[in-house]
């Protein structure tokens, strides 16, 4: 699709892949960060990707892609503000830590994260989406020898489209959407298993392949 406006917020492995992925597609990212001088004093900051704080990633951007851990998800948008009339991509899990691994889930079954963050932005236009899959195949559907499936959840059609555009650009090519952000539950609620799968398999690189009947 045509280059756009992205804020990615996060500079953890996911944040750093989606917006790498997305500079490399064409894309005008710049990567939101609660301190980018501290960030940068890490030392391994790739050069390549603008830094800014949260506010002024969102403040220039189209499409805002939270990328921040599930337990810091709401504070993070909060200091990001600018949301409204914006898409705003979750790509979080609330997952809790706090007992060990496996974590458990800060909201699960009658709500979402995806929808407490539509609650506290009520003008943004969220979407959930690439939750599913771990950050390497988010960005290279292709490590895996077959399509599979990645799923795109939204009350907003407009909003929903322009998420599966972006996730073309990434490579997918199965995109399964839901007309409404309260099905971000079940994606959500995924990540248990997921996490024991890891477990069992010793890798993160699988993810869900929908067939369907040929009837």
């Amino acid at each position: 699709m045509a280059g756009m406006q992205l804020g990615v917020l996060g500079t953890g492995d996911v944040g750093r892949a989606l917006a790498s992925a997305w500079q490399a597609a064409g894309h005008d990212v710049v990567v939101g960060t609660r301190d980018p001088g501290a960030t940068r004093t890490r030392g391994d900051w790739p050069d390549h990707l603008a830094l800014a704080t949260f506010a002024d990633a969102a403040a220039g951007a189209e499409v805002v892609v939270n990328a921040v851990s599930g337990d810091r998800t709401l504070e993070a948008l909060e200091l990001a503000g600018h949301l409204t009339g914006k898409v705003l991509v979750d790509v979080s899990n609330p997952l809790d830590f706090s007992q060990g691994f496996p974590p458990s889930l800060l909201v699960e079954d009658t709500d979402s994260l995806a929808e407490q963050v539509q609650r506290a932005h009520p003008g943004a236009r969220v979407v959930k989406a690439l939750n599913t899959v771990n950050n390497a195949l988010m960005v290279a559907p292709d490590r895996l020898p077959e399509d599979t499936t990645v799923f795109v959840a939204g009350d907003d059609a407009d909003a929903r489209t322009v998420v599966v555009g972006l996730l073309r650009d990434l490579g997918w090519r199965d995109v399964i959407e839901f007309p409404a952000l309260e099905a971000a539950r079940g994606l959500e609620m995924w990540m248990p298993l997921w996490l024991r799968l890891v477990q069992r398999l010793g890798s993160a690189q699988f993810n869900l392949r929908i067939v369907r009947s040929a009837d």
